[in-house]
């Protein structure tokens, strides 16, 4: 991960763009939690990211997993 942050100051509201067709709202904080709305094509994935190191995570495991693909055609 890059150490490179930019770190901006919104209101409830204001916005952040990225590109040309995702925006990032503020829509409300309250209690010390943020509530965001994000805007984007459909085509664009959007986890939070924990969910989304869970799933890297899934996959790393899987990838190193040692399962021996051919017990599954040998069944006699």
């Amino acid at each position: 991960m890059s150490s490179d942050m930019l770190i901006l100051n919104r209101k409830i509201g204001e916005g952040i763009i990225l590109g040309d067709n995702i925006e990032i709202k503020i829509l409300d904080i309250q209690d010390g939690k943020i509530k965001i709305g994000i805007e984007a094509p459909k085509d664009i994935p959007i986890l939070r990211k924990e969910v989304y190191d869970s799933v890297i995570e899934e996959n790393q495991k899987s990838i190193e997993s040692e399962f021996d693909i051919s017990v599954l055609f040998n069944k006699e």
